[in-house]
């Protein structure tokens, strides 16, 4: 399968009522076990790289254009996408590469340069038949996430995705990044008034502290694409530790990033089936 757009396989899952996982990569084996895990299933899937890991790589042509390459050899359709990007010169960097799918976050701003400058984002990025992602509410750290006021409201939302023409808009329904648990519990009637009231497919954000139950009853409600990150992160460096604990004498990088890409492979697969409810 080449390289593909989200716009097909979001609108299949937002009619079948089901979810399209979004993983985040962080280095090649990262990407390559994300790819591995959709092949297991057969599944499509989204390989993200944040604004944050385009800072730790010094640049984001090196690894972008890796995501890229291995989505091209992928045997599932796979949707290479820019995660939480601030910047605008970042955004465009990314449509230069290539990439079929870009999120201009700009949901700390008042809404109505919010409104203005994602709309600005839209209009440029569809002239280059580019997808966009935009968020509104504020999905930040667990205090922001729980606090009052934050949540996205569904008027509004209406209005800001027929005022920016966005392709897909993330939404503060309770979740929070970068969580180590899985306790964040979500306001499923108010995904069920988003999904009502918004025409596009919605995101969750920061779905690593969501356990698997809640994971299901929020695509149930009406989420189309699912955010996970530190999840795998966690499975990850779960399996480098044990390989390393189990010898001190261990050196090759691949004898204990093998195992780790495997592992987060696995976890993807499981994830992929559960987010289609095919288990």
């Amino acid at each position: 399968m080449p390289l593909t757009g989200p716009g097909e396989i979001l609108a299949a899952a937002h009619a079948g009522w089901t979810a399209v996982g979004a993983f985040n990569v962080i280095q090649i084996e990262h990407a390559e076990a994300i790819v591995a895990g959709a092949e297991q299933v057969g599944l499509p899937v989204i390989l993200q790289l944040s604004e944050n890991t385009a800072k730790f790589h010094r640049g984001l042509t090196g690894l972008g254009s890796a995501a890229l390459a291995i989505a091209r050899q992928a045997t599932v359709p796979v949707v290479v996408h820019l995660d939480h990007a601030e910047s605008e010169e970042l955004i465009d960097e990314a449509v230069e590469l290539g990439f079929p799918s870009v999120m201009f976050d700009a949901a700390v701003l008042p809404y109505d340069e919010n409104v203005a400058r994602t709309a600005a984002v839209v209009a440029r990025c569809r002239e280059r038949g580019v997808a966009v992602e935009a968020e509104l509410g504020e999905v930040g750290g667990k205090d922001g996430a729980h606090a009052p006021g934050v949540r996205t409201d569904p008027t509004e939302a209406a209005a800001f995705v027929a005022a920016t023409g966005v392709d897909s808009l993330a939404v503060a329904v309770g979740t929070s990044h970068a969580m180590s648990d899985r306790s964040a519990v979500v306001d499923l009637d108010l995904i069920r008034s988003l999904t009502a009231t918004v025409p596009v497919p919605l995101v969750l954000h920061g779905s690593s502290g969501v356990d698997d139950p809640h994971l299901a009853e929020a695509v149930a409600a009406g989420i189309t694409k699912v955010n996970i990150a530190t999840r795998l992160n966690q499975v990850m460096t779960a399996k480098v530790r044990e390989v390393l604990d189990a010898s001190a004498t261990v050196t090759d990088p691949r004898k204990y990033l093998g195992p780790a890409r495997d592992a987060v492979a696995a976890e993807v697969a499981l994830l992929l089936r559960l987010l289609h409810r095919s288990y």
